[in-house]
C-alpha cells in the first residue's frame, strides 16, 4: 500500500450533518466538547440521607426531602438530614450521603452509628465531563455509548463524514444473479454481495452496477461510467493475466494514472490490482470468493479508511494454534482460522486455504498473518487473530 499512497492522493472526506437518531455507525467529523460541567451539581449515588459529615455519628432529625428533577432547594441546616434518592442533587449545607441501610430510623429522625467521610456516596460537579473538555474526537465510529454522550451534551445534529459511494462490480461471463439457477459452467455472483456488505461495515455506501462481461465491447464504457458516478470502484474478477481478464487493460485505457500496483506476493490474492483515476481509487479484487473478501478486509482496508475518515482496525484477540500453520517462504499468507474456547483458553484452528470456497470465510472467525520469512508455526504458538469486520 505504500506504493499506492505514494502515487495517489485521495480526496479529503467531505462532511455533513445527520440527526442524532440516524448517527449510529457513522464516523464523527469534528471534536465534540462538553458545553458545561456534568453533573452540573453534586449528586447522590445512593438512596439515603444528605448530611454534613461533621454531624455524625449521632442522631439527626429529618427536615425534608430532595426530589428528582428539582434544584437543590432549601439549605440543609447543621445537625439535620434530608431524604435523597439516587441521582438527587445535594442540597447546600450537605457534603455527604449516608445510605438508608446504614441508618436506624427513630421517629422523625435517623441514628447514624459510624463516621461518614466528606464526599462519601456523592459524585462531584464535573466528575464525568468538564466544561470545554474534548469528549469525542474526529474519526470515532459512533456506537451506543457515543450516541448517549451526544444526547447528554444536546448534540442533536451530528457532524459526520459523508459516506463515500463505492461502485461494486463483478467481472465474468460465467456469473448469474443469485435468484437464477446456474446452468452449465455458470455460478451465482456471491462476491458482489459479500464485498458490498464489507464496504458498508467499513462506513461506505456501496452501489451495485451491472456485471462486466469479458468480451463485451462496452466493458471500458461501463467501468468509466462507474468511475464517473462514484467516489471509488471495486471490481471482483478480471484482474489476472489471462487473455480474457480485461480489467488491467481497461484501467490503463480510461484512468490516469491508471494501474499503480498489479500483483501482490501474498496468498490468497496474488492478482490484486490497485489503480486510480485522479483522486478516485480503483481496486481490482481476485474473482475467487475467499481471496476477494480476504484482500478487501486485510489489504485494501486502508484505502477505504482514507475515504470514510475512520481508521479500519479489525478487532484482534490472542489465541493458541490448535494445529500447525504452514505457508511458503517469500510470500505473505493470510490464513483463515476458526476460534473456539477449550478449557478456559482460546484456540485457533487454521483452515485449509481454498480460494474458490464461498463458505470458507463464513466458517472462520478471522485470520492470522504469516510474513514472508515464516514457513511454519507449530501447534500451541500464540498468535494474533484479526477478526473479520462485523464478526463475532
Amino acid at each position: 500500500m505504500v506504493a499506492f499512497f505514494a502515487r495517489v492522493e485521495l480526496a479529503v472526506p467531505q462532511t455533513e450533518r445527520t440527526p442524532l437518531a440516524h448517527a449510529l455507525g457513522r464516523i464523527l467529523a469534528e471534536d465534540i466538547c462538553a458545553d458545561e460541567d456534568y453533573p452540573r451539581a453534586p449528586r447522590s449515588v445512593m438512596d439515603g440521607f444528605a448530611i454534613a459529615a461533621a454531624d455524625v455519628p449521632g442522631e439527626l432529625p429529618i427536615v425534608g426531602d430532595v426530589r428528582m428533577g428539582e434544584g437543590a432547594g432549601s439549605v440543609l441546616r447543621r445537625g439535620a438530614a434530608m431524604r435523597i434518592p439516587t441521582g438527587g442533587t445535594l442540597p447546600p449545607g450537605a457534603d455527604a450521603v449516608v445510605p438508608i441501610e446504614d441508618v436506624r430510623l427513630e421517629g422523625e429522625g435517623i441514628v447514624v452509628g459510624a463516621p461518614v467521610a466528606i464526599g462519601e456516596n456523592v459524585i462531584e460537579t464535573g466528575a464525568d465531563m468538564r466544561r470545554g473538555e474534548t469528549v469525542l474526537s474526529p474519526g470515532r465510529r459512533l456506537h451506543a455509548p457515543e450516541i448517549g454522550v451526544l444526547a447528554t451534551l444536546g448534540v442533536t445534529n451530528v457532524p459526520v463524514y459523508r459516506r463515500p459511494v463505492i461502485a461494486v462490480l463483478s467481472s465474468g461471463d460465467e456469473l448469474v444473479a443469485p435468484h437464477r439457477r446456474p446452468v452449465g459452467g455458470q455460478i451465482r455472483d456471491s462476491n458482489r454481495y459479500a464485498v458490498a456488505a464489507s464496504l458498508e461495515l467499513m462506513g461506505a455506501q456501496p452501489r451495485h452496477y451491472p456485471t462486466l462481461r469479458d468480451e463485451a465491447d462496452e466493458f471500458e464504457a461501463a467501468l468509466d461510467r462507474a468511475i464517473d458516478e462514484c467516489d471509488a470502484v471495486v471490481v471482483t474478477g478480471g484482474s489476472s493475466v489471462g487473455e480474457r481478464d480485461r480489467l488491467p487493460r481497461a484501467v490503463e485505457a480510461i484512468a490516469r494514472p491508471g494501474v499503480v500496483v498489479h500483483g501482490l506476493r501474498l496468498k490468497p490474492g496474488k492478482p490484486t490490482l490497485f489503480g486510480a483515476h485522479g483522486a478516485k481509487p480503483i481496486v481490482g479484487l481476485p474473482g475467487n470468493p475467499t481471496s476477494a473478501l480476504m484482500v478487501l478486509e486485510a489489504v485494501a482496508a486502508p484505502v477505504i479508511a482514507a475515504l470514510t475518515g475512520a481508521p479500519i482496525e479489525p478487532a484482534t484477540v490472542n489465541a493458541h494454534l490448535a494445529q500447525p500453520a504452514l505457508s511458503r517462504i517469500g510470500w505473505t499468507w493470510y490464513i483463515p482460522v476458526a476460534v473456539h474456547e477449550d478449557g478456559g483458553r482460546l484456540l485457533a484452528d487454521p483452515l485449509a486455504l481454498r480460494s474458490f470456497s464461498v463458505s470458507l470465510t463464513a466458517r472462520a472467525n478471522g485470520y492470522v498473518v504469516m510474513g514472508e520469512a515464516e514457513e511454519e508455526w507449530p501447534a500451541a504458538t500464540l498468535v494474533t487473530v484479526h477478526r473479520f469486520l462485523g464478526g463475532s
